[in-house]
């Protein structure tokens, strides 16, 4: 049964960066393409998640990612406001772009870390 499991935390291990490198793939170029914040987030969810299933250690702390969701969603709804009360829309046209990808990218960490804690509220809290 060991063996079996270091066989699967191994090639886990191996496919950990390039489904990093998917999700923030995915998340940086939602503007372009299909896709966006909210895919992109729960690639980079479902990693986490698979890592837990891999080796279920304890080690995150889910009243720091409650804080960090808070803090990003406190951003997701100040960023648009000062982007449109500014005007900045208007007067600089070049700023649509990275607008859009700042956007998709605080989507992206906020979807994955809510889908983590949703999982993971169910894995440490089951009794």
């Amino acid at each position: 049964m060991s063996e079996e499991r270091s066989i699967v935390s191994v090639v886990t291990g191996l496919l950990y960066p390039y489904v990093v490198l998917f999700g923030v793939y995915i998340i940086l170029n939602g503007h372009h393409t299909p896709g966006g914040g909210f895919q992109g987030g729960a690639i980079l969810a479902a990693l986490f998640i698979g890592r837990y299933i891999v080796d279920p250690a304890n080690d995150l702390s889910i009243t720091r990612a409650h804080l960090i969701e808070k803090a990003i969603f406190a951003a997701i709804v100040i960023v648009p406001a000062a982007f449109i009360l500014t005007l900045a829309a208007q007067r600089v046209p070049a700023l649509h772009e990275p607008y859009l990808v700042a956007m998709n990218l605080l989507i992206g960490v906020k979807v994955a870390i809510g889908l983590t804690i949703l999982v993971f509220r169910y894995a440490f809290y089951e009794e």
